[in-house]
């Protein structure tokens, strides 16, 4: 069964896809997981409608807490863009301060190249880890390329899912973002 996502999104963050999969074998236990943006939640098959109701809340509430402790305050940022440098762009970046900004109206992100200070938007707080991988690994390579050149494509789609991370904030930005 698939939820769809919540119509209300001038009160609450948005609701995310859910599929709830129930399980004969499973007795007790329930699992939740994020797979290609959709929450998948496993339950029992015995489940009445209303433990699947619960259920379901109750995931979505750990799934939420643990996507946005991840790298969702300015320290948690820089701690991910000095594991993306090392990792992906073999350290090659100078990193200045990162940190989260609200006056970001038409920028996922931006870099000052002298100073290695990197501003993400804060429009991209509940976006998934790869796509903001991507955007700290994007203004990362500012730091040591400037331009938009062939060479700083080499770098910058070293992401990890860097393409789909484009086709998600090119769909943000179309259609909600």
């Amino acid at each position: 069964m698939v939820h769809a996502p919540s119509d209300d999104a001038s009160e609450q963050p948005r609701r995310p896809e859910v599929r709830v999969i129930r399980s004969a074998r499973r007795r007790r236990t329930v699992q939740a997981r994020l797979v290609g943006g959709v929450v998948e939640v496993r339950i029992p098959a015995s489940f009445s409608a209303k433990q699947e109701r619960e259920t379901v809340e109750e995931m979505l509430e750990r799934v939420r807490r643990k996507s946005m402790a991840s790298a969702r305050s300015d320290a948690g940022l820089l701690e991910r863009a000095r594991r993306l440098n090392e990792e992906v762009l073999e350290g090659r970046a100078t990193i200045g301060a990162v940190r989260w900004v609200s006056n970001q109206a038409t920028r996922w992100g931006s870099c000052t190249v002298a100073t290695g200070e990197i501003r993400v938007s804060d429009r991209l707080r509940q976006v998934p880890d790869y796509v903001l991988d991507a955007v700290l690994v994007h203004e990362l390579t500012h730091t040591f390329i400037p331009g938009h050149g062939a060479e700083f494509w080499r770098w910058a789609d070293r992401a990890p899912k860097a393409e789909r991370a484009k086709g998600y904030l090119e769909a943000l930005q179309r259609f909600g973002g």
